[in-house]
């Protein structure tokens, strides 16, 4: 599903990920570590097609409508409810009986009680598992989520533990992580990127 080959992105002179090479089957399950200033969210910026490198070849097999990307910002919009937020995303996705998806997922990420909040007083936590329905939502066969812990209490992170843990096998998933321990299990690869 993706191969990369001495991929490298620089922004003028300042180098934002050093070159990296790599190989995901589809199906596959990838963890990115590395330090603050490594290039992990570059990399998923690159994958999600944000970017484009600098230098190397990058192939993707998987087309931007079935593509699920979660950077650092939530990408919700507070003067909604969590309903109307994934009614909105699920219209733009032509997602077939969002209704019944939206429902569930809402229900599976600890919002339900909650989606008839306006997203504005949401907690940054709500807010993260709010973002992670969305992204989850059309039913992505790649999924590139970037610290998708952040945030998170105990239960929100248990939450996406399992979560994490239905998608295996189903779909192609990039995971940038400081926390490598937490989807050891899960993995099928490990990519530990340098800071420049």
């Amino acid at each position: 599903m993706i191969r990369a080959e001495e991929v490298e992105k620089r922004y003028g002179q300042r180098r934002a990920l050093r070159p990296v090479s790599f190989a995901l089957d589809r199906g596959g399950f990838l963890v990115v570590t590395g330090a603050n200033g490594a290039g992990k969210t570059t990399l998923l910026r690159l994958l999600a097609g944000l970017a484009a490198p600098t230098r190397g070849a990058l192939a993707v097999d998987a087309s931007r409508d079935r593509l699920g990307y979660l950077g650092h910002e939530a990408l919700v919009y507070g003067e909604l409810s969590a309903v109307e937020n994934l009614e909105l995303f699920g219209r733009l996705y032509r997602v077939p009986e969002r209704r019944e998806r939206i429902g569930m997922l809402l229900e599976r990420l600890g919002l339900w009680e909650a989606r008839r909040e306006r997203v504005s007083a949401y907690s940054r936590g709500m807010r993260q598992r709010l973002a992670l329905c969305r992204v989850l939502l059309h039913d992505p066969e790649l999924l590139v989520l970037d610290e998708p812990f952040t945030a998170l209490d105990e239960e929100g992170a248990d939450r996406l533990d399992e979560e994490l843990r239905r998608l295996v096998g189903a779909s192609t998933v990039v995971l940038a992580t400081h926390d490598q321990d937490r989807v050891a299990g899960l993995s099928t690869g490990h990519l530990a990127l340098v800071a420049s």
